[in-house]
Formats: structure tokens, C-alpha cells, sequence
């Protein structure tokens, strides 16, 4: 494609801004991602994207933009990484490693395929966004750093988003960004791919890492739609590409089989407008039953092999509102348990939150508003919207009118996407209008 060149303001410089703009987080996550497995430093990589999106704000109106974006950026930054490798007294260890590396596996024009970009013979994940979902994963880092550094960087979150998915506030996550990328550059960490012997003891920071990607694409806690088809495509990819890497693994079996079942519900939980519709009145009929029946096979295998823990107990959950035939007949007795079960594994508040919820339609909603009650002095939950969803639906089923209307209002002051505040604004004008 070419562009001729005008004036400052042309054509031209409009068309390269709408470009740069158009790239999005999950091409500029591929490109961070082969930078990073390439020079094996995520501050040097982070700090070549930006040299290189800037130059070609500089370039293209000049140039034209060039067919393949995405690979110019990637040929761009590598060139500015090597340069900067060249001004530092690393230059003699590294510069032969990528000098090799260049030959063996040149950049490809497009990047359709980001494990294309590098290539080690001694490799043992092919895919390069999971390979460096791996990497992140390293026992010298804290579990969230791994977690938090790893969605920010190489799934493409943003600050905010990473914040809403480990439950801290957006400040407090900045800083935490910051004293983990200090202290790789502090211990020299590279960002190589493990060995196979290795993988174990990261398996379950890069099972997290795809799980609570798949939770921000299922409901975004930003922006303008509900959901990120493409974020929650991504996670189900990585997720089957993590099953073939370890078949024996019943947790990522059991991260696959709920993944694909919840997934299955994608064409009935928005409506025409793109509002969130709830669970209890979702058209069960435009469920995809496909995708239900390889969740449940793969489900059943992962709660009957050992290992099984968080993720197969989540998957049998799942199972259960699967098989049901509608919302009244759905077992929340067997969902209840199952959520007991599950706390065992992991007690955090969300979880405790979810099981409050099945306690209530298994044991009655005056019980379940006594749970939801009980968690309301957790900070954590305090902010988190569909906590007060939670109770607002409660009391509203209850007949506090009044009561759910504040729990609504308090849930539209927090932060989430702008399709689940008009929901929720619907909701609470209904209640208003009824109260008259």
C-alpha cells in the first residue's frame, strides 16, 4: 500500500496515526512477546516497541505505510534492540546468540504466526506467546508479580484491567509493576523459554495467567461492549495449546473443559443492543452444544485424574448449569457443595462470593443475603461490582425495593463496561419507576 506525502497534517500522517491506532493490544502483546523471547529482557523490548511505533509515525507518511505493519514494527524494534545491545557491556555475550538466532529464523513478512519469529532447536514450546507466558513464570518472582507482569505485558492488558483481575487498586498495581520489572533487572532474570524439566513448577502461574485473560474477555471490567470475543478466543487457543503440551495435567484439562463451557453461552448472554443478559434468562437453545460436549468429556476426565483441584472443580460447575434444562432446574444443592469444595482449594473472596450466591438459591435468598453480608466488610469485594450486583439482585428477589436500588447505584459507581452500566441503570430505573 502507498501513500503519497503531503503537508504536515495530510492525508498521509492521518492515515499512519489510524494504523498505529488500529494495531490494538494483542498485535503490539505478539510483538512484545518476540522481542522479549528474542533479547531476553522485557525492558528492553518494552523500550524498543515504543522507539519503533514512534519512528513510524516519523516514516510512513513519508514512505507510505508498508503492507505487513506488524512486521515492519518487529523488524524495526529488533534493529534498535541490537543497536542498544551495541552500547552496552553485554554486547560480547549477546550479539552472537542473536546474530545465530537472526540466521535460523528470520522475521517472516507477516507475523500470523508469532512462533515463526524465533526458533531454537532446543525449544519445546512452539508457541511463542505461551513460551513467554512460561518465561514469566519464573520461581524468583512472587507468584502475583509472575501473574500481574504477564497479562500487562504479554496478554495486553492494561494497568486497570490487570488491577480488576488480581483485586487490587489500580495505584497500588503501578507500583507493583514497576518494583517487579526493578527487581528483574536487579537479578538479571532472562526471559528464556524453560526446560521441560521446569515446566511443572510453572504450570500453574501460566494456568492462571490464561484463566483470568479469559475472565476479563468474558466480562470486561472497561470500555464500551461487554465482551472481547477476541480475548476470549486467544485464552481458549492457548489453553488447548497448554493441553497438548501436557496432556497428564487434569488442572489443564479441567481449564480447557470450563473454558469451553462457559464459551459455550457466548451466543446467548448479550442481547441486540449488546447489554449483558443474566443467566436465569438466557435462551438456553442457542447454546453451543458442541462446545458443551467436548467441556463435559473434557471435565469428567479432569475430575477423575489425580491432581485435580481448582479449575476441574470450576469445570464441573460449569457442567452443572450445562446440563441443566433452565434455571429452575439447575442442582444448587450439588453447585453448592462443589463451591465448598472448591474453597478448600482456594478461599478468596471471589470464590466465596460466587458460593454466597449458590448458597441462596439452594438454601433459600434470606441465607444467601446473610452470606453476601458477611463479606461485605472485605475491601476487595467492596470494589468489585458484581458484588453489589449480587446483593441488589438478592434484594430484589427479596422485595427490598429500596435496599436493591442502593446496591445498585453503588455497583454503577464502580469501575466496569459501559454495556453492563446501561443494564444496570435499566435495572434500577425499573425499580425506581416501581416504588412510583
Amino acid at each position: 500500500m502507498t501513500i503519497a506525502h503531503d503537508a504536515p497534517g495530510s492525508a498521509a500522517e492521518d492515515a499512519a496515526h489510524r494504523v498505529i491506532t488500529g494495531l490494538g493490544r494483542d498485535a503490539r502483546a505478539r510483538i512484545l512477546s518476540a522481542l522479549a523471547r528474542r533479547f531476553g529482557d522485557l525492558d528492553l523490548a518494552e523500550d524498543m516497541m515504543q522507539e519503533a511505533l514512534l519512528q513510524a509515525l516519523q516514516v510512513w507518511p513519508e514512505t507510505g505505510v508498508p503492507d505487513s505493519p506488524e512486521a515492519w514494527l518487529m523488524t524495526t524494534a529488533r534493529h534498535r534492540g541490537i543497536d542498544a545491545l551495541r552500547r552496552r557491556s553485554v554486547l560480547r555475550q549477546k550479539l552472537p546468540r542473536l546474530r545465530v538466532e537472526q540466521e535460523r529464523a528470520p522475521v517472516p513478512q507477516a507475523l500470523d504466526d508469532p512462533a515463526a519469529v524465533v526458533g531454537d532447536e532446543h525449544d519445546l514450546i512452539h508457541d511463542d506467546r505461551l513460551g513467554l507466558f512460561f518465561a514469566c513464570a519464573h520461581p524468583l518472582l512472587s507468584q502475583e508479580d509472575r501473574i500481574a507482569l504477564t497479562l500487562r505485558f504479554l496478554g495486553g492488558l492494561s494497568t486497570t484491567e490487570v488491577a480488576h483481575a488480581l483485586l487490587r487498586p489500580v495505584p497500588t498495581m503501578q507500583q507493583r509493576i514497576v518494583r517487579a520489572k526493578r527487581r528483574i533487572r536487579t537479578l538479571g532474570i532472562a526471559f528464556g523459554v524453560p526446560r521441560r524439566d521446569d515446566l511443572p513448577e510453572r504450570l500453574a502461574g501460566v494456568q492462571r495467567v490464561i484463566y483470568l485473560l479469559y475472565a476479563e474477555g468474558f466480562t470486561r471490567s472497561e470500555g464500551t461492549t461487554h465482551t472481547r470475543e477476541d480475548l476470549t478466543a486467544e485464552a481458549v487457543r492457548l489453553a488447548r495449546v497448554l493441553r497438548e503440551l501436557m496432556p497428564g495435567s487434569a488442572e489443564t484439562a479441567g481449564l480447557l473443559g470450563l473454558m469451553l463451557l462457559t464459551q459455550a453461552r457466548r451466543p446467548a448472554r448479550t442481547d441486540d443492543d449488546g447489554r449483558p443478559v443474566p443467566l436465569a434468562e438466557q435462551d438456553r437453545t442457542r447454546w453451543d452444544g458442541r462446545m458443551i460436549d467436548e467441556g463435559i468429556t473434557l471435565t469428567e476426565s479432569a475430575v477423575a485424574a489425580p491432581g485435580a483441584g481448582p479449575y476441574a472443580i470450576q469445570a464441573a460447575i460449569a457442567a452443572v448449569h450445562a446440563e441443566a434444562d433452565g434455571w429452575e432446574t439447575t442442582d444448587w444443592a450439588q453447585i453448592t457443595v462443589l463451591y465448598q469444595l472448591l474453597q478448600t482449594h482456594d478461599d478468596g473472596p471471589v470464590v466465596r462470593l460466587a458460593g454466597a450466591v449458590a448458597h441462596g438459591r439452594a438454601h433459600g435468598m434470606d441465607a444467601g443475603l446473610r452470606r453476601l453480608d458477611a463479606l461485605a466488610a472485605e475491601p476487595a469485594l467492596d470494589r468489585f461490582r458484581p458484588f453489589h450486583i449480587a446483593r441488589a439482585l438478592t434484594l430484589q428477589e427479596l422485595g427490598e425495593p429500596h435496599d436493591a436500588a442502593a446496591a445498585y447505584r453503588r455497583a454503577l459507581e464502580l469501575p466496569g463496561n459501559e454495556a453492563e452500566g446501561e443494564y444496570l441503570a435499566a435495572a434500577l430505573a425499573g425499580l425506581e419507576d416501581q416504588r412510583g
